[in-house]
């Protein structure tokens, strides 16, 4: 395939101003979520395919998750656009200034596997809402969803406007030698780091959607029922293959036996005696995982499941303890339906802990203590913080969502996806009568008057 053509054809249409707009915006925004829901059934059955996801998880997950964004997109998109006056500089006087958001031009959107389809579209719609063209390249570890973005997308868009190149490794390290405006990738931190390499070769700005561990803490005070609830929800939805999942818990050890009964009890509710015959319970995405995912089971104490069934790619909700700080299941993101529970009697020690790792992309608290929670909040950094609860920090439309560190750069959803893809750009207007003498050389005052001067403008 010859992407220097489409991307030089997609740059040719941007540049003739057909994108920017609102009218040509609101137009393709519609489209998309017409496509989406056209395409339901067999998006739905896609989903099913590559990662045994149930209906409603997809629905919710996927599907209604990108329908949500574009219909807040549509509802804001005329404020999102509009000029937002600044103060001028006092030197500046008579003038008016003003940000206008501005289209980068042509993005390359590479989207991982987990949600094949959310983390694709999702940030599509904001490339949409700003005025870009875009690439997409999603991921062939995930080909049945793939393949159907990729004929939703032909049917609904012209190929200079937006276009689907599917491939493998050498597909998107083909695509990001080439020269894009503005990159977007999710993923892994490694790849990441690759992304950011080959976006430097051309000074492209980027936004990177990594991953981490993402540590969830419970103390003492926390009621045990609806704490394991919702962190089971969390870890084990989609199989565990989710970026923000609690990727390890440290309970207090005064309420470690409780809340392990708990998440046992919470476990059997979801998925019943038996997981790998739940019908909403997923699967691994394919061997390599699969096999990546089983040898963690060797670093602690099974205390609840470990079944496996490698022609099954299942994975049992699997609760692990007495696992060493420097084994690979918590020193590596586990990105499964893996979890391994730590006790702990000193928060601080904990703290000092997380501060010593790499920043995760969550943390999750649980605890009624308000000197607790600010305490954690405090001394720790992460994407974001979500206390008693897991996950749905992520899903506010007006909530933006990013890492820090290694666990990503920049945000997106809602307002923060349009700001994503565009760029800020100052415009100030004066006019051509007053032009105060002093600015200009030689002198008009002296040094000290000077300063004088420009601590009052200042």
């Amino acid at each position: 395939m010859n992407f220097k053509a489409i991307i030089s054809h997609q740059r040719e249409f941007f540049q003739s101003g057909a994108t920017r707009s609102p009218a040509f915006r609101r137009a393709q925004l519609v489209k998309l979520a017409d496509m989406l829901e056209a395409h339901e059934t067999k998006l739905l059955a896609a989903l099913h395919a590559d990662l045994r996801k149930s209906p409603h998880e997809a629905y919710s997950s996927e599907i209604g998750f990108v329908l949500g964004e574009i219909r807040h997109a549509l509802r804001h998109l005329t404020s999102w656009m509009k000029p937002e006056r600044r103060r001028s500089p006092v030197l500046a006087w008579p003038a008016r200034s003003h940000i206008h958001p501005q289209p980068y031009g042509v993005a390359l959107i590479i989207g991982p596997w987990n949600y094949p389809l959310q983390l694709l579209l999702s940030p599509l719609v904001g490339a949409i809402a700003a005025g870009n063209c875009a690439i997409l390249k999603p991921s062939e570890f995930a080909p049945h969803t793939a393949a159907m973005m990729d004929e939703m997308i032909r049917l609904a868009f012209a190929e200079n406007f937006i276009t689907v190149i599917r491939g493998e490794r050498e597909t998107a390290q083909a695509l990001l030698a080439e020269k894009f405006d503005t990159i977007f990738f999710t993923g892994g931190t490694e790849t990441g780091r690759a992304v950011m390499a080959a976006a430097a070769r051309h000074l492209t700005p980027v936004t990177l959607e990594l991953g981490g561990k993402c540590p969830c803490i419970v103390c003492h005070d926390a009621p045990v029922a609806i704490t394991a609830r919702r962190i089971v929800w969390g870890k084990f939805l989609n199989a565990g293959q989710t970026c923000v999942a609690p990727d390890h818990v440290w309970v207090d050890s005064r309420i470690a036996p409780a809340l392990l009964d708990a998440m046992h009890h919470a476990l059997r509710c979801f998925y019943g005696e038996f997981p790998q015959h739940s019908p909403n319970y997923g699967r691994i995405i394919n061997h390599q995982h699969f096999e990546r995912l089983t040898k963690y089971l060797r670093n602690g104490t099974i205390v609840r499941g470990g079944e496996n069934d490698p022609t099954d790619l299942y994975i049992a909700p699997t609760i692990l303890t007495e696992c060493a700080e420097d084994s690979p299941v918590m020193t590596e993101e586990i990105f499964g339906p893996i979890l391994p529970v730590k006790e702990f009697t000193d928060l601080d020690e904990v703290l000092a802990k997380l501060r010593g790792r790499p920043k995760p992309l969550a943390l999750y608290l649980f605890t009624r203590d308000a000197a607790i929670q600010e305490q954690v909040i405090s001394n720790t950094q992460s994407g974001g913080v979500c206390i008693n609860d897991t996950i749905l920090q992520i899903i506010g439309k007006d909530l933006p969502f990013g890492g820090v560190g290694e666990s990503g750069i920049g945000n997106y959803h809602g307002r923060s996806s349009f700001d994503c893809f565009s760029h800020q750009r100052i415009i100030m207007r004066r006019l051509l009568t007053v032009s105060p003498e002093f600015r200009y050389p030689p002198p008009q005052v002296s040094l000290k008057w000077l300063k004088r001067l420009l601590r009052f403008l200042g």
